[in-house]
Parts: structure tokens; sequence; C-alpha cells
């Protein structure tokens, strides 16, 4: 079990140090994460607050500022809603559905989902990395061509995001592109890490679903020298059937716990995600005559799909896994069981029945017709928006 954990688990684990969320990590160093953590929160929230200040109620002006706003609230939210004591219940759980893992073969499923999951967080991690880089770098490349190629007027400085300084932003430029670079990536960090951290539990909730599902599939060997014992032996039959309904049990309370940690706070996030992505397709319109600024926003959107699509497709396996536990008792030959334990399924079969899902605020449900909800619910108030501009 701890050679499984610190194989499939150390980049979660490293992550959620990083950030200062890891439940069994030292006070000490939690608090200089955390204090980290918030210093940047903070560099990147005043002088956006100070924008919105600065803008004097000009339109354009705040819906400039209000997408990186949204982004820094959100991230905030998730770091501090996130609590350690909420982690470590889900860490928990891990433990010990490792523990009940009662053959080699049960192992390998369990395995094989994390291992997944490792590879789906590490191109993640990769993704908004150089996603985060290739945003801010591109507001740097004016101030260079300035330099390298200048023309008889100074063309406009872009900050690497929107925010006010009390300074002269020409003359400092490079001090604040150099504290909005490390500020904007320790943030990101925090945003990584609890996407990170959703993956890993999503892909440890399938997998407990398919480990139920294959002992379901088990419940009758087909050897025919077994099958004969088995079939004399009718407590055989129900310690099986009890051992997949535990299995299948644990699946759904461990989904029934992600819903319950995170459902509020992704409600939240898909509000504020879904009214970023409509300003910032508005501001595109906007903002046509500059180059950079539409490279900008162009990457933001994106940034902002791929996300969404992460989060609503780990939905999406999370209710097949679900689902398919149907389809394995189906697949069973349960018609050889006697008649006193085929009883016993009926009420797991009826469960499963009804999918597991996910939810943001018990109301929007994260699955692929998901996505496409939000994406067009998006466009919509676009739309809107371009219409009363």
């Amino acid at each position: 079990m701890e050679f499984t954990w610190d194989r499939y688990y150390s980049f979660m684990k490293k992550l959620l140090s990083f950030v200062g969320q890891w439940p069994y990590q030292n006070k000490r160093e939690k608090l200089l994460k955390l204090s980290m953590m918030t210093t940047a929160l903070l560099v990147m929230n005043i002088p956006q607050t100070c924008k919105f200040v600065y803008c004097h109620k000009d339109l354009e002006c705040v819906l400039g500022t209000t997408p990186s706003y949204l982004l820094v609230l959100f991230i905030t939210m998730n770091v501090y809603t996130s609590s350690s004591s909420k982690i470590k219940t889900l860490t928990d759980r891990v433990f010990v559905d490792w523990g009940r893992l009662q053959s080699p073969e049960e192992y390998e499923i369990m395995k094989t989902y994390v291992a997944n999951a490792k590879w789906i967080a590490l191109i993640y991690f990769a993704f908004c990395l150089a996603g985060t880089t290739l945003f801010v770098l591109v507001a740097f490349i004016p101030y260079m061509l300035n330099v390298v190629l200048p023309l008889n007027e100074s063309r406009p400085i872009v900050l690497p995001y929107e925010a006010y300084y009390f300074v002269d932003e020409r003359k400092y430029y490079l001090y604040i592109f150099l504290q909005g670079l490390i500020a904007l990536h320790i943030v990101i960090m925090g945003l990584i890490a609890h996407d990170t951290m959703f993956m890993f539990f999503v892909e440890h909730a399938c997998g407990t679903f398919a480990v139920a599902g294959f002992r379901f599939e088990r419940l009758v060997h087909e050897d025919t020298d077994l099958m004969k014992t088995v079939n004399n032996d009718l407590d055989m039959y129900n310690k099986k059937i009890a051992c997949s309904v535990h299995a299948h049990r644990a699946a759904l309370e461990f989904a029934e716990h992600l819903e319950n940690i995170f459902s509020l706070t992704f409600g939240i996030e898909i509000l504020m995600m879904t009214g970023g992505m409509s300003i910032t397709l508005f501001k595109i319109t906007l903002q046509s005559d500059d180059i950079w600024e539409v490279i900008r926003y162009v990457i933001y959107v994106g940034a902002q799909l791929v996300h969404l699509f992460v989060f609503c497709w780990e939905g999406q396996r999370l209710i097949d896994h679900s689902l398919q536990i149907r389809d394995k008792i189906y697949g069973c030959t349960w018609y050889k069981i006697p008649a006193e334990s085929q009883r016993l399924i009926l009420h797991v079969l009826k469960r499963s029945l009804q999918p597991k899902f996910l939810s943001a605020g018990k109301i929007f449900i994260f699955s692929l017709q998901g996505f496409t909800t939000v994406v067009q619910t998006s466009m919509s108030y676009f739309t809107v928006l371009s219409s009363v501009q």
C-alpha cells in the first residue's frame, strides 16, 4: 500500500504540499506555503481592486479587468475552502479502499486508474504552466519591440494582467512585469494543485466502481469442477455477493464525499467561469485592432475551455463507471446462482440504474453534455453584451 501511494500519488502530494494543503504536512511548512500563496493572491488582488476604482465606471475598463479578477477570486476560493481536514477525509478513504482490495487483479485495476490520473494531471500541469507563461510573455512583446524596433511613437505597453499600481507604469514596467510573472505563476499553482487533487480522487472513485464490477463478474467461475463445489454452498455465494456489494457501497460513499466537499465551490466557480468567458469574448471584439491583446484573450478563453472540459470529462467518466455496474451484473452468469442468492443482487442492480454524478451547486452536472451547455450559455451572454454595445 505504501509503495503504491508513493509511486502513483506522489505528484498530487507534491502539488498540495507546495500550496500548503497536504493534510500530513509539517505545520511550520504548511504555514510558510500558505503565507506565500496568500501574499501572491494579495499582490494580484489589491492592484486589480484599485483598477476598478481607477476605471471611474468606464464600462470597457471594468470589463477588461473582470476576467483576471474572477480568476484570482475563484483560485482564492479553491485554496481556502478545500481545507486540509476535508482533503484528509478523502485521503483516508483512499487508504481504506486500497486496504480492502483482495486480489492481484484488483490491485492492477486500481493501479491502472491512478496511473491514468497521473498522466492526465501531468499533461494538465504542463498545459497550465505553458499557457500562463505564454499569456504573460505576449504582454511583454510590445515593450521588447519598443526597444528592438522603435517607432516615432512608443507602442502602448501591456501589463501582465489589468491592474493599477499608482506609479508610472512605463517607467517601472520591468518591475511590474516580473512581479506579475512570479505572482501569477504561484497563484496558478494553487489552481493546478486543486484541480489535480480533484482528478486523482475522481479516478479513484472510477477505480473503486471498476473493482466492484470485477467482483460481480467473478461471482460465478467458469471452472466446471469449482462450479460443482460452489453450487452446493449457499453461504459461499452469499459471502461473495456481500463482498461485491460492500465494494459497490464504498464507491458510492466515496463519490458522495466528493459531491459534498466540492459541490458548492464548483457552483460558484461555474458562474464565474461562464461570466468570465462571456466577457472575454466580448473584449476580443472590442480589441480587434490590437493583435497582442486579442492573442492574450484567445489564450485565456482557450484555457477556460480546457479547464472546464477536464472537469466535465472526469464527471462523465464517473457517470459511465457508475452505470457500468449494471452491465457487469447482467454479464455475469447470474442464472447459475441459487435463487436465494439472486435476490441479494437485486438492490445493487436497482441502484446501479441511477448514475452517480458530480454537480456544481446541485444544479449543473459535470458531463460532456454539461460542457456544451456552459459553452452555449457563455455564447448567449456574449451575444447579449454585443447587442447592447
